[in-house]
């Protein structure tokens, strides 16, 4: 089919077949189709919005344009986590090491930060020593080894991905649903997981403004992984301010760490333990009931606080960095 009738079919508000989006969305990785092509259906999806199955179609396509990370050799339950961003959102830095230390496997490709919101790599990398930059065997060799591993994308996860979303930066269609929960998925499915938890965040600080576009976005991502064979569950949460005290990359490491202490704000704490409850319950570990006791439990003993200081000393940090972080992190002169 010629891509004009590709474009013309979307705009007509019926659905493109998997080979039709293919073409299109491969074409245009390879050079074959235009800007101004891709943007014509990017506008059509824009108003009249993918299908279940056609979101689910464009994810995989762009999820198969690049490398995927198997992690089938490695013993346990693997489990990935996305939060949509938020100002002062270090939820990461305290979940991967809780369910780590109570038997899951936390493998996670993070990014840096976007717009107003801080990235998980951009945090981590205030660590003296820290080195984000880990290749597919090292992370999968740490992962198995202390049951967690993050590490930056590269260019080779879902290229088609970034190279439409490019795209879509600068025609006004960054917005539609359906393409936000594609362009997520095609990351997240990049990586072998068991079981994936997404955190939604919604309010005047998140990119869902209103708690019905967010739950529309959980819905569609949660839709594209059971379709991909994952389990997937979601939490949407407020971003009308700042989670914690604390914002700044050094400063949010350091507010992750007082929680892992048991020392953290409350609306902090609350967040980081019910998320680490539903990844608990969706990777096996745990059931509704007995959920918030082991979380509890992996903090006041210790255990979350030791993943930590593994997690970091395996990535480069200081092997004392929970204990001495304020000689190795630098916060500004000035703090408000």
């Amino acid at each position: 089919m010629r891509i004009y009738d590709i474009i013309l079919k979307k705009r007509n508000g019926l659905e493109n077949t998997r080979s039709e989006i293919e073409e299109l969305v491969m074409g245009y990785v390879k050079g074959a189709v235009p800007d101004y092509q891709m943007t014509a259906w990017l506008m059509a999806v824009y108003f009249n919005h993918l299908s279940p199955g056609e979101r689910s179609y464009l994810t995989h396509i762009m999820l198969n344009s690049g490398e995927r990370i198997d992690l089938s050799s490695i013993e346990g339950i693997k489990v990935d986590k996305h939060s949509t961003g938020g100002v002062g959102d270090k939820v990461t830095l305290v979940v991967g090491p809780v369910v780590a230390s109570c038997g899951l496997v936390f493998a996670k490709l993070s990014g840096r930060g976007l717009g107003h919101t801080g990235g998980t790599i951009d945090k981590l990398e205030s660590i003296p020593g820290f080195t984000t930059s880990l290749d597919a065997d090292r992370f999968k060799r740490q992962a198995s080894r202390i049951g967690i591993a993050i590490a930056g994308q590269t260019a080779e996860v879902a290229p088609a991905d970034k190279k439409i979303y490019a795209l879509r930066d600068v025609t006004a269609t960054v917005e539609e649903i359906s393409l936000i929960a594609s362009s997520i998925m095609s990351k997240k499915l990049a990586i072998d997981s068991d079981g994936i938890l997404l955190d939604v965040k919604t309010g005047r600080g998140a990119f869902m403004k209103n708690f019905e576009d967010a739950r529309e976005l959980a819905l569609a991502m949660i839709d594209i992984g059971e379709r991909g064979g994952k389990k997937v569950g979601a939490v949407i949460s407020d971003m009308d301010q700042p989670l914690g005290r604390m914002v700044g990359n050094s400063l949010e490491v350091i507010e992750a760490i007082e929680t892992l202490k048991g020392n953290g704000p409350a609306d902090f704490e609350l967040l980081c333990q019910v998320i680490s409850e539903r990844m608990l319950i969706i990777g096996g570990r745990a059931d509704e009931q007995s959920a918030p006791g082991i979380v509890k439990d992996a903090i006041d003993s210790g255990k979350a606080l030791a993943k930590f200081d593994g997690f970091v000393a395996a990535q480069g940090g200081p092997t004392d960095f929970s204990t001495n972080y304020r000689k190795y992190l630098s916060p500004a002169g000035i703090i408000e």
